[in-house]
């Protein structure tokens, strides 16, 4: 029984681990938006994500840098111009954007019948 509960929780460590990096309201959807539309600026994110705060979006992009999901780059223009985007370890969640996506599609059509 033990080794039974230590195989599981030897599988669910990692799912913790990936949960731990996806919570939170915002962050699935930033990355699916830069996913989904490459380099952006702040605005332009904030935009693309309705209901988002500056602050939240902002909290939620350093934390995603911190954990080399998202690249941040700063450009030497007047005014200074900062683009995100996704790292290539960022893209590897491709499959979860798009089962994410897949997923949320078949159950607006169940729901609501759209």
């Amino acid at each position: 029984m033990e080794d039974y509960r230590n195989e599981i929780q030897k599988k669910l460590l990692p799912v913790m681990d990936t949960m731990e990096l996806l919570s939170g309201r915002w962050r699935i959807i930033i990355m699916t938006a830069l996913y989904l539309g490459g380099k952006m600026r702040f605005n332009e994110i904030k935009r693309n994500i309705p209901k988002i705060t500056g602050r939240v979006l902002s909290m939620d992009l350093k934390y995603l840098e911190e954990n080399k999901i998202v690249s941040r780059t700063v450009k030497d223009t007047a005014p200074i111009t900062v683009e995100y985007e996704l790292t290539a370890y960022g893209i590897t969640l491709d499959s979860v954007f798009e089962a994410l996506a897949d997923w949320g599609n078949k159950h607006r059509k169940k729901i609501i019948g759209k």
